[in-house]
């Protein structure tokens, strides 16, 4: 066993094809690889390597290994048996075809129920009833902003009469003509059909 300093390993590793700046570096990957040892004397740091310290590590790494190898057949043989567990019941058999094919007829049949419902949504009554709220509301509106203008126009002709033509050409030219007049609210064209009422009346 030799112990040799640092600057001791810088100086012979150029002799053995290591830079100068990398000599510190390898020796420290060596000890933490356990294949090199070092202390610290005083203000002095030492290494050295025991031949069997490098066999006890090479002999640590084949155990790992061999247990590795040991583990990945056990989950080989593991999975290997679990295949075999799912095949069963899956072999190729007239009974498993005509499974196969039930199955295929119910999922077309479960689609096309699903595009049937999304043609029935138009029906929805609850979508029906938020639709009629929402247009008396728009009408609601419509025809308050119909009074507004009204009363505007009764406005100006009391407080200008003298610009009568003035103004009933404005008003012709934004839109509002003579038969402008509050909206009639009508009843829906068509009513509102039940998938029932479908399903018995084809």
């Amino acid at each position: 066993m030799q112990v040799v300093l640092l600057k001791e390993l810088e100086k012979l590793g150029p002799k053995k094809g290591v830079i100068t700046q990398s000599v510190k570096d390898v020796v420290q990957s060596l000890v933490d690889d356990d294949l090199v040892s070092k202390d610290k004397i005083g203000t002095s740091v030492y290494f050295w390597s025991l031949p069997s310290c490098a066999g006890n590590q090479l002999r640590n790494v084949q155990r790992k290994l061999e247990s590795d190898l040991q583990s990945s057949k056990k989950r080989y043989t593991e999975l290997v048996d679990r295949c075999n567990e799912l095949k069963k019941g899956r072999e190729e058999s007239d009974e498993r075809e005509k499974a196969l094919a039930e199955l295929k007829a119910i999922e077309l049949k479960h689609s096309k129920l699903k595009e049937e419902m999304v043609q029935y949504a138009d029906n929805d009554p609850a979508a029906f009833e938020a639709m009629k709220e929402a247009i008396e509301v728009a009408h609601g509106a419509a025809n308050r902003w119909t009074d507004n203008i009204f009363t505007l126009r009764q406005w100006c002709s009391n407080n200008f009469p003298e610009a009568k033509e003035q103004l009933e050409h404005m008003y012709k030219e934004i839109g509002i003509t003579d038969d402008f007049d509050y909206v009639e609210l009508s009843p829906p064209a068509i009513p509102l059909r039940a998938v029932g009422d479908e399903e018995s009346n084809p």
